[in-house]
């Protein structure tokens, strides 16, 4: 084969013109696969920036011990096992603002349709646990409603404000579903459902209900409205003007609920601060989902490995 001519005009042997050609082909490909590393680690590095920074921002109680000021903590939307709605949110926001002692009271901010009665169960107890440990009265604010498992909550509070347009009440307990088990016939469709136990299938949608089931279902239902009632009975104690809708599952309006003894007056979270708590400053000890949380579980998983790989210098790519 003829000899190659470098770039200095000089004729060198085709053997070492195609290895020099493969030494800056490797050269080059090393060159990219290191900016492509840094690229990767400035961006993981800023993504971990980011999250600290969303981190920092997120507004916290600005109250200091010597600074008197009515906390408040909000319930909103249904109450859940997941979400802002859960024991696992409330519980946090509960015990810090009973702990500060610049705290003169706590009051909840209400607007919830209800939902969870163990939910609600747990953040009933732990709100009297914490009434009678740190020696603060708790007072509930409704806004638009307080209903089922939200009144559940309220109950355990000293004193409850409505407005008088609010939706309060709705004392009582259900278990909803649809039965389907003569659609599937007519559409040609063979259920098959396999059980171990005789009543392990009674709630399918697609399996027909016997009485003794139902029986055991209203039973159920019974015993937690009975659970629900004695925490009604004991918040309220002999404000209560019991009558026999009372605990039927109707709700009533805020000024209804004055005048059965579920609500204590009319107010606003600014009037119990200022004419009740005596201690206008507002202070909000809500654990609410911050947007580093929220970024990352978009991001998922992948995100904190790499951002963990850029933290230990690029480890791991390749």
């Amino acid at each position: 084969m003829e000899n190659e001519v470098n770039l200095n005009g000089q004729a060198v042997p085709w053997e070492r013109a195609a290895i020099e050609k493969l030494l800056f082909a490797e050269l080059r490909e090393r060159r990219a696969v290191r900016r492509w590393r840094l690229l990767r680690s400035l961006i993981w590095m800023g993504l971990v920036g980011a999250l600290v920074w969303a981190l920092a921002s997120e507004q916290l109680p600005s109250a200091t011990p010597s600074s008197a000021h009515t906390a408040m903590v909000a319930i909103k939307g249904e109450i859940s096992d997941a979400g802002e709605g859960s024991a696992e949110y409330i519980l946090p926001a509960l015990r810090s603002a009973m702990q500060d002692k610049g705290a003169q009271a706590l009051v909840l901010l209400i607007n919830s349709p209800g939902g969870s009665p163990v939910q609600a169960g747990l953040i009933h107890d732990e709100l009297r646990r914490l009434r009678a440990l740190h020696d603060k009265p708790v007072y509930a604010v409704v806004e638009e409603s307080c209903a089922s498992a939200a009144y559940y909550i309220a109950a355990g509070a000293d004193r409850i404000y409505v407005d008088k347009a609010s939706l309060v009440g709705s004392i009582g307990v259900l278990i909803n579903g649809f039965g389907f088990t003569g659609t599937l016939d007519k559409l040609g469709v063979e259920r098959r459902l396999l059980t171990a136990g005789e009543n392990k299938g009674f709630l399918d949608p697609f399996s027909p209900q016997s009485d003794a089931q139902r029986a055991h279902a209203q039973r159920m239902l019974d015993q937690i409205h009975q659970q629900f009632i004695g925490v009604v009975r004991q918040g309220r104690g002999e404000r209560l003007k019991e009558t026999p809708e009372m605990f039927s599952g109707l709700f009533w309006t805020g000024e209804q609920a004055v005048q059965l003894g579920l609500a204590d007056g009319l107010g606003s979270l600014d009037m119990v601060a200022r004419e009740v708590v005596k201690a206008e400053k507002l202070v909000d000890y809500t654990n609410k989902e911050n947007i580093a949380e929220r970024f990352a579980k978009r991001l998922g998983a992948s995100v904190g490995q790499g951002a963990m790989a850029a933290l230990r210098g690029g480890a791991g790519w390749r």
